[in-house]
């Protein structure tokens, strides 16, 4: 049986046919994600999205719309937890860029890809999630922020 799905948002950011991704070391590996991470205690959905993405690229973002909500759940290992997501993907407008902030521990660089290079390296993504809220946002996927409520 799966533990309780731990929460996570993640943007997609689009800039002149180029997504903004942060290449990250994971368990050994080095690795391609959206800037996303876990939701904090009494902040918002969307509060957490803009903290996530200016703490691991030193881009600064608002989000406007919902891409989706996805579940995914982590291949087991022998020897691990059985783990699950649920994650909110949001896009919205780029700010600015504070290029001497310091990155997240574990976050190596901010990246911008196209859709093609994201596509050719997808045995590098951090989840399947990577490629499935890209594909979802070129399709047009969008949802009003008045989907989501927050109760302090």
């Amino acid at each position: 049986m799966l533990a309780r799905p731990r929460v996570t948002v993640a943007a997609v950011i689009e800039r002149g046919g180029q997504f903004l991704l942060v290449e990250e070391e994971d368990e050994g590996r080095i690795l391609f994600n959206q800037p996303a991470g876990h939701l904090e205690a009494r902040e918002s959905l969307v509060q957490g999205c803009a903290r996530e993405v200016l703490e691991e690229s030193a881009w600064h973002f608002r989000p406007a719309a919902l891409v989706g909500i996805y579940r995914w759940s982590k291949p087991k290992r022998p020897a691990g937890p059985e783990v699950s997501y649920l994650r909110f993907a949001f896009c919205g407008e780029l700010g600015a860029h504070e290029p001497v902030r310091e990155l997240d521990a574990g976050i190596l660089r901010a990246v911008w890809m196209d859709a093609e290079e994201i596509r050719a390296t997808s045995e590098r993504h951090r989840t399947p999630l990577v490629l499935r809220c890209m594909e979802d946002y070129l399709a047009g996927r969008r949802h009003a922020l008045e989907l989501l409520t927050d109760y302090a």
